[in-house]
């Protein structure tokens, strides 16, 4: 299924940038070779007898800039330039550097045309008022295929990010991998998986309960949950070769590696950090208040992602086992519904606030205060228990740090060609304006359930792109408040869900599997369930 999404991204990029570039092309909507009517203001006397260069203020009327462009800017565009005059060719070039204040059009063309803040052109002038001012036409440099440009930048820049991560992996990668190692040769991770294990022989049947993966996993789970993504991560990698080492099949995913891609891209943290953070920044007043509400949705989202990993398992049915394939998954398929129907109807029929008043002790800022407290010390104190335990257990810690550490560069080295796929095919799929098409196309969809046509762009892209939906939720704050409706549902968002196409790229990745089966569609379902509890339960409070 990796395979078609992946093509799907790449195809849907260039072809929508193809498309689009035609179009405006025909419209001649960057104006190529149309002189824009200006008023030019000198710092200094104009000389038509000297080549001189000179700093100059230029200034468009609105009603101008608009008929040119199509635009809608409401008051007169003035820039800060500078014109060079040659008297022996008698015309002038102009250099623009852009800015705040400069109009979005100008930004693109100035992108498209060279470094992303200059503008080049040539002046013509048409009336010499005095010697400190005049009216006179500019005809910028040439713009064509600005789409097509920007997917060829974009897909160089992300195969770049995507080496920069894995190579900003190696040192975590190591460092977590020796401790790792040190509690494995101490017996302390089979420890913790017998002491979960029977919530991980439901989800994980396949795997022996005193299996390292399990430790590994469980890990994993519990970093996620204090928003420590930097031991999450070297976990969770650690967790896949191991389950790879039960792989019957090499290459193609099996059933605990696809469960576990689905509770990852879950994504259940109890302190969406990074959300809270931009936020704060933005001057809310309670930016903590999307705890609630991110963990309302991230449970949606593995309750839905388990559940979907779990059904799609068994596929495909043999004929006439129907009825015995449902009799045997009748009851975890219904404890996972019960409680999706339970936490709707907690929420939906208003039991939650006299829920809430029997812990009116625990307030948001203590829960929040404590989960904090806890994600701090969590990384020392894990490193300070696991060394003391395996001294304790007479391990030689330092030896088996360092082979454990060596671990690391390899598997962060061998994701870098997965990584470098599925980013550079999102890196298309974004640049080439795909995105805003499948905006588009599903929008009708959206408002029948009451989504913001201003929160979508942020629902579709964060399955796809940390850092592009983190500048999506940022922007959207900025426009509409951190304190509004969108403003918290764009933030919940963000907390409620994993980058999944990220997730399944590195995890895979590290292990070689090239057949994913169904962990991109659970994945997916989780992202879908995640987003829908997000709107459901951000409308019920604040909308």
């Amino acid at each position: 299924m990796l395979n078609y999404v992946w093509l799907a991204l790449i195809v849907l990029g260039i072809g929508v940038a193809i498309s689009t570039d035609l179009v405006e092309k025909n419209n001649n909507k960057y104006q190529n070779n149309t002189p824009i009517p200006v008023q030019v203001r000198f710092d200094e006397p104009f000389r038509k007898d000297l080549s001189k260069s000179y700093n100059v203020r230029l200034s468009v009327s609105a009603s101008d800039f608009n008929k040119y462009y199509k635009d809608e800017v409401k008051s007169e565009v003035v820039q800060n330039a500078k014109v060079t005059y040659d008297k022996d060719k008698k015309n002038a070039t102009l250099f623009l550097k852009t800015g705040d204040a400069t109009p979005k059009i100008w930004k693109q063309m100035a992108k498209v045309t060279g470094k992303e803040d200059d503008l080049n052109g040539k002046v013509h002038f048409y009336n010499i008022q005095g010697d400190t001012a005049a009216t006179a036409g500019v005809v910028f440099e040439e713009v064509s295929f600005a789409k097509m440009k920007d997917v060829t930048s974009s897909a160089l820049s992300y195969a770049s990010t995507a080496v920069n991560i894995a190579l900003e992996l190696i040192g975590i990668m190591a460092l977590w991998l020796g401790i790792m190692k040190i509690a494995e040769e101490a017996g302390l991770i089979t420890i913790i998986a017998r002491a979960l294990k029977p919530v991980t022989k439901f989800l994980f049947p396949d795997v022996p309960s005193d299996h390292p993966a399990m430790g590994s996993m469980i890990m994993n789970i519990s970093a996620n949950m204090l928003g420590l993504s930097n031991a999450a991560t070297p976990f969770g990698l650690k967790a896949m070769e191991e389950l790879d080492k039960l792989n019957p099949t090499k290459g193609t995913a099996t059933n605990a590696m696809c469960t576990f891609l689905a509770v990852n891209t879950a994504g259940l943290t109890f302190i969406p950090a990074t959300a809270i953070a931009i936020r704060a920044a933005s001057g809310s007043s309670d930016p903590a208040i999307i705890i609630g509400t991110s963990v309302f949705g991230a449970i949606c989202a593995t309750i839905v992602g388990v559940t979907s990993a779990k059904i799609m398992e068994k596929f495909p049915i043999k004929k006439g086992e129907g009825s015995a394939w449902f009799r045997s998954n009748l009851k975890g398929v219904g404890i996972f519904a019960g409680l999706a129907v339970l936490i709707a109807l907690v929420f939906s029929l208003g039991i939650a606030p006299a829920i809430g008043s029997l812990f009116s002790f625990v307030s948001p800022t203590l829960f929040k205060d404590i989960v904090q407290i806890i994600s701090i010390l969590a990384i020392p104190g894990l490193i300070f228990i696991f060394i003391v335990y395996g001294m304790f257990k007479k391990v030689k810690i330092y030896e088996k740090f360092i082979e454990g550490a060596k671990e690391g560069f390899n598997v962060a080295v061998r994701i870098i060609p997965f990584l470098v796929g599925m980013l550079v095919a999102i890196g298309i799929f974004r640049a080439g304006g795909a995105m805003d098409f499948l905006i588009y196309i599903i929008r009708p969809i959206t408002d029948l359930i009451g989504m913001p046509a201003e929160a979508l762009p942020m629902a579709l892209m964060r399955p796809l792109s940390g850092s592009g939906s983190l500048g999506i939720m940022a922007e959207t704050i900025a426009v509409h408040g951190p304190d509004s409706m969108i403003g918290i549902l764009v933030s919940t968002f963000y907390g409620s869900s994993e980058t999944t196409f990220y997730v399944l790229a590195v995890y895979f990745g590290s292990v070689g599997i090239a057949r994913t089966r169904h962990a991109l569609a659970a994945g997916l379902m989780a992202d879908l369930a995640g987003a829908l509890g997000a709107l459901f339960i951000v409308k019920l409070l604040f909308g």
